[in-house]
């Protein structure tokens, strides 16, 4: 055709322009009781417009070629359709544009590549949909925005590879969005940061390809997360849960600076899945990030919880503490002779209740006040027993208030 069609605020039926060459298709504010078949043909020249358009059926681009004169080479804000959009190895130069489209069936672009070097490959902002479809080898030359979309069903960016030009640039926005299903496992990691703030899904998966070197999360929260094939996040035990949790921890880091919602949202599955000790490895993980951004003193005091108990959620360690003093203080005072506080009073000397009753600061066993030591090495032994024995005492019950508090 040596002319663009022309279909402005048209009413027809179904148009098929199939296995043809087009110098631009307009269609604004069409009414279309049928399809737009554009199956393998080029639009070049002028852009497809479909802006406020609606369709009773489905828009086929699949094995089209469509090249903008500017920035986008499909033109859709506020498009109704019905149907579907069926675009499989579409091929644009320049973006595609739905902002605010409503696909009722879908968006399916498997092996489309959308080609618009340093600005949006694909402007889908406010798009409703019943799933999205960005697989099987989709490639964005360009930023995938998806704000603030609403997809009732499946958006998959399985085996897909997405350009953003770069880490300094956005590969996906995925801000405020809301998916039932999301599959993340990209075929290599995208180029330029990916954006996940405030989104929701009920069901997550992602791989070791997913994800570029910086990730906001802050706000991301799902019903489910799996990795690859694995039947959980938390795997099936023993080592392979530990490495898939340190992988978790791995990505939660890859958010720029200190944000405790990834941490918490990530040890509220492990205990949905009944896995508490992963969990409170997460929110261990948690307070070490978080001690960076405190003074000095918050950081020493951090590090004290952090070697006598785990900020709380490894109290056992304190009791680790306790039996190793416990043993050096017996070692050490069985070595050498008090002596009795009053003659002839008191219970014997015994280096293993003398060393308790130094260790607990609650209560007396009645070894503490009865002897002293002449040698001056040994009584400052016996001070720095009960010095450790207040601070063991100090960081259990911080650390488990705050465990029972937060955790």
């Amino acid at each position: 055709m040596d002319e663009p069609v022309r279909l402005y605020g048209a009413t027809t039926r179904t148009v098929v322009i199939a296995d043809s060459w087009v110098p631009g298709v307009d269609a604004e504010l069409a009414r279309i009781g049928g399809d737009l078949d554009l199956r393998r043909s080029t639009v070049a020249g002028g852009a497809l417009n479909l802006i406020n358009a609606r369709m009773a059926a489905n828009l086929v681009v699949e094995d089209a070629e469509v090249s903008g004169p500017g920035e986008w080479a499909v033109l859709a804000g506020g498009l109704v359709l019905e149907g579907s959009v069926f675009g499989e190895r579409l091929v644009t130069r320049g973006g595609l544009r739905v902002p605010g489209a409503q696909l009722l069936n879908g968006l399916f672009l498997p092996g489309a590549r959308l080609e618009n070097p340093g600005g949006v490959a694909l402007a889908g902002g406010g798009v409703v949909a019943s799933s999205v479809d960005c697989s099987q080898g989709f490639t964005a030359l360009g930023e995938v925005w998806l704000p603030r979309t609403r997809i009732g069903g499946l958006l998959t960016f399985e085996g897909a590879h997405l350009d953003g030009g770069g880490t300094g640039g956005t590969a996906l926005d995925c801000v405020s969005m809301s998916v039932g299903e999301f599959d993340h496992r990209f075929a290599v990691p995208p180029s330029g940061l990916v954006d996940l703030r405030a989104a929701q899904t009920t069901w997550f998966r992602d791989s070791e390809q997913s994800w570029p070197e910086k990730v906001l999360l802050d706000g991301f929260t799902y019903g489910s997360i799996r990795s690859g094939g694995d039947p959980a996040a938390g795997g099936i035990g023993g080592t392979r849960a530990r490495d898939e949790v340190a992988r978790r921890l791995g990505w939660v880091r890859r958010n720029p600076g200190y944000a405790p919602q990834p941490y918490e949202q990530l040890a509220g599955w492990y205990r949905q899945i009944g896995h508490d000790d992963d969990a409170r490895r997460v929110l261990l993980a948690k307070q070490r990030h978080r001690r960076l951004t405190l003074s000095l003193p918050a950081r020493v005091w951090g590090h004290l919880l952090d070697v006598t108990v785990g900020y709380g959620y490894r109290p056992w360690m304190a009791g680790v503490w306790l039996l190793a003093l416990t043993l050096l203080g017996t070692m050490a005072f069985s070595t050498h002779t008090p002596s009795a506080v009053k003659e002839g009073e008191g219970s014997p000397f015994q280096p293993f209740v003398y060393t308790l009753d130094l260790l607990i600061p609650i209560g007396d066993l009645g070894q503490r006040g009865g002897w002293y030591w002449a040698e001056g090495g040994v009584q400052w032994l016996a001070y720095l027993l009960i010095a450790l024995g207040w601070v063991l005492t100090t960081a259990l019950v911080a650390g488990v208030t705050r465990a029972l508090q937060k955790g």
